[in-house]
């Protein structure tokens, strides 16, 4: 009996052998490299797609050992070979970037793609694999409406996950056609992406409310507004910080398995979703009032500026963050409209600091457990462990010596009942720092100190106790 003989295999790479889309991948990591890019990318339009990809492989740096891969199709491939198949690369990704991913994987047999004056896709892709290996002499791989000429022309289809109106289109081309199917991103999935559990920072709006001691509904309403929209704003930078920051997170134990570096949500979404959270944003921080959308402003400019270059320099990037932290505690009194105390700034300021160095120091350690010795995507090394320690240390203590020395004005007591109590508030403080330090040295801290102590039993009860005492010291308790 003769052995099948096999047609030729072509495979898409986007959406296909790949759970992201190398035209997404390449602008956020050219972008991420500089944002000058933009600049030749705007020079580029006139030549087309085709021009925009060769410009945005020539200034990606993307490692095609740490793209997110589609197992399923990989074993197709593979079982293809078995059977003595010869399979190609055929994508309208550069032929840069593609030749590196075949390089890489060594599963392919020849590679076709974008050119700089041609982009190898729909019906040019079509013509080209006919040329190639005649009509019908080729099975094709793909995943979109795109390739729905090139189905066309092929001897055999196979559908990488298709949707439901591209199923149906297919069943009428190519009724025996087969179908590759992986799960789709869940609700669970966009809510991981947004940082829903990063919010747990901007109750700190409410901190300049508590200082002055005003709970009229007036106020908690301005209060509740600015942490909607601290959230819909931080949450559009957190997906530019992912989209940015790919290649760094899919080299990082915890932080690959994030929904964009782990192609669970398509990259091309998270654009749109940037731009939604960040509109939402503005919306909501308009309606508080002209002087809080400012301050909302500038919070997204210094993050964007902090994602694309601040956190890549030594110190400053803990400088940074401490900034971030406060421009909250800012904008909380800004909406309230309450004056905000020289106390409560010097003192979260210190405070910021202290967790933004934990937060330094839990990477370092981090990439020390895996094997590293540089931090990728920051400036540290693993020398540098323990001087960041002592800045967060020492930070920390200071925002407990700016507590104390607080305790001791003349305000506290116009403010207190039986400010006396307060004092415990200090020793649990110094407690707290220094475990939290002491948790972030044993690489057991979170990738943020502060959405650490919003869930860990300890901090928690820390934080109870803090509102018995400040309670206590209000009332005495009904002792006075």
């Amino acid at each position: 009996m003769d052995k099948e003989v096999l047609p030729v295999l072509a495979v898409d790479l986007d959406g296909t052998l790949l759970r992201s889309n190398m035209l997404y991948e390449s602008f956020w990591s050219a972008l991420a490299q500089g944002w000058m890019v933009l600049f030749q990318l705007l020079m580029a339009l006139p030549g087309g797609r085709s021009r925009i990809k060769h410009v945005l492989a020539e200034h990606a740096c993307i490692d095609p050992a740490t793209l997110p891969y589609d197992q399923g199709v990989i074993d197709h491939i593979r079982g293809w070979r078995a059977r003595g198949g010869r399979v190609a690369l055929v994508t309208a990704t550069s032929d840069r970037l593609a030749r590196s991913i075949a390089d890489h994987l060594g599963l392919f047999d020849e590679v076709m793609a974008s050119g700089r004056d041609e982009n190898l896709k729909g019906k040019t892709k079509a013509r080209r694999l006919c040329e190639r290996y005649g009509e019908g002499g080729f099975a094709y791989m793909g995943d979109s409406p795109a390739d729905l000429p090139v189905w066309g022309k092929a001897r055999t289809v196979i559908a990488c996950n298709p949707g439901r109106r591209l199923s149906a289109r297919l069943a009428t081309l190519h009724p025996r056609h087969q179908t590759l199917s992986r799960p789709n991103a869940r609700f669970a999935d966009y809510l991981r992406a947004i940082r829903v559990h990063q919010w747990a920072k901007n109750p700190l709006v409410f901190l300049p409310i508590i200082g002055a001691h005003q709970s009229d509904l007036a106020t908690l309403r301005a209060g509740f507004m600015a942490f909607i929209a601290f959230s819909l704003i931080a949450s559009s930078v957190y997906v530019l910080n992912d989209l940015l920051d790919l290649g760094s997170d899919r080299a990082h134990p915890r932080k690959r398995r994030r929904p964009f570096a782990a192609g669970t949500i398509p990259i091309e979404q998270a654009s749109w979703m940037a731009i939604g959270l960040f509109a939402g944003g503005v919306a909501v921080g308009a309606a508080v009032g002209p002087a809080f959308l400012g301050v909302l402003l500038f919070y997204h400019v210094a993050t964007t500026a902090y994602s694309l270059w601040l956190k890549r320099k030594v110190v400053i990037d803990i400088c940074a963050l401490a900034g971030l932290y406060t421009l909250r505690v800012i904008a909380g009194a800004v909406a309230a409209q309450v004056p905000l105390s020289m106390w409560m700034l010097a003192f979260t300021l210190f405070l910021f600091f202290s967790l933004a160095a934990i937060k330094r120091q839990a990477e370092i350690v981090d990439s020390l457990a895996d094997g590293g010795r540089v931090l990728h995507g920051r400036g540290y090394e693993s020398g540098d462990l323990a001087t960041v320690s002592q800045m967060a240390i020492s930070s920390g203590y200071v925002a407990v010596l700016v507590l104390a020395l607080y305790l001791n004005s003349t305000a506290v007591d116009r403010l207190y009942a039986f400010p006396e109590l307060l004092w415990g508030s200090c020793a649990i403080l110094l407690y707290w720092i220094s475990r939290m330090a002491m948790v972030a040295n044993r690489g057991n801290m979170h990738d943020d100190p502060i959405v650490f102590a919003a869930t860990d039993r300890v901090s928690l009860c820390c934080a109870l106790l803090m509102v018995v005492i400040v309670a206590g010291s209000a009332t005495g308790f009904g002792l006075l």
